[in-house]
């Protein structure tokens, strides 16, 4: 006979979980685009002419799309980090299922704000 533990895997089907894997997976997803923002922003460096070229990129569909999932991945990451304080700083005892399904309907509403804001 083992003496291994067994792997409760309930726990990973839990609102709770999906916000911190949400939480997880948008800061990493942010990390992978910031070199990109800051070479676009190092080319306002050469000139104006240099940064109009390549903000002519933004035109695209594909790369408004990729906004749009941009600003939606800022407000998951925004709202799982404030979750994460609270859980942290004692403020929030027990599990908040609402506020849980409140976090995902802002990021939802904000992104779909950007869409329709957006030139």
């Amino acid at each position: 006979m083992s003496n291994r533990p067994t792997l409760d895997r309930r726990a990973k089907s839990h609102s709770s979980y999906l916000i911190y894997m949400a939480h997880r997976v948008s800061g990493l997803l942010l990390a992978c685009f910031l070199p990109i923002h800051f070479y676009l922003l190092s080319q306002s460096l050469f000139g104006a002419a240099e940064l109009d070229r390549h903000l002519k990129l933004t035109d695209f569909w594909m790369v408004k799309v990729g906004e749009w999932g941009l600003v939606t991945l800022l407000t998951i990451h925004l709202i799982g980090g404030v979750r994460l304080l609270m859980i942290e700083f004692g403020a929030w005892r027990g599990l908040r299922k609402g506020w849980i399904q409140a976090a995902i309907v802002i990021s939802i509403i904000s992104g779909l704000l950007f869409l329709a804001l957006a030139d």
